[in-house]
């Protein structure tokens, strides 16, 4: 399953369609402004709240926080002790799976790996669109939101904090 994301800085207030390969919108990802905290919304076609993504609070490094239905998903930050600054971990819920990210994240060129096997990869050598970039699901048995929702977190913690 192949998604297409048009590349814009994740800010307040930003709000933006997600396509899969026939041009279909899938996904909206939409953006809370005026809060304390950065927050996304993934939504379904029919305005259906699938993914909610923010900013944790207080933490030493920047978090990211996926949450389904009220309910801890994901927690999203930059590898510690990574030479290279484009390696994040996700942990999930359970407290046992993590997927790694790792890649050039500024250059919207990463994977999304568990224990060495690969789940997504996220792209824009495939498009000749600019600005876009695409999420590639490689498994079939893998939550396609979670991924996309993973990417879109990936991203825009790499582009704050190429920013400071």
């Amino acid at each position: 399953m192949r998604f297409l994301v048009r590349d814009r800085l994740l800010g307040f207030g930003d709000d933006y369609w997600i396509e899969d390969d026939h041009g279909n919108k899938v996904y909206l990802v939409d953006g809370k402004a005026m809060r304390l905290r950065e927050t996304f919304e993934l939504k379904d076609t029919r305005g259906r709240v699938l993914i909610d993504i923010h900013q944790k609070m207080f933490a030493l490094r920047d978090t990211m926080v996926i949450e389904r239905a009220g309910e801890p998903l994901a927690t999203i930050r930059r590898k510690r002790l990574s030479l290279l600054r484009n390696h994040y971990r996700v942990a999930l819920a359970d407290g046992r799976t993590e997927l790694d990210v790792s890649g050039k994240i500024l250059d919207r060129e990463f994977a999304v790996e568990y224990d060495g096997e690969l789940l997504a990869v996220v792209s824009r050598r495939w498009l000749h669109v600019r600005e876009t970039y695409g999420v590639d699901v490689v498994r079939e048995d893998a939550d396609p939101a979670l991924l996309i929702a993973v990417a879109v977190c990936v991203i825009h913690l790499a582009d704050k904090d190429h920013e400071d």
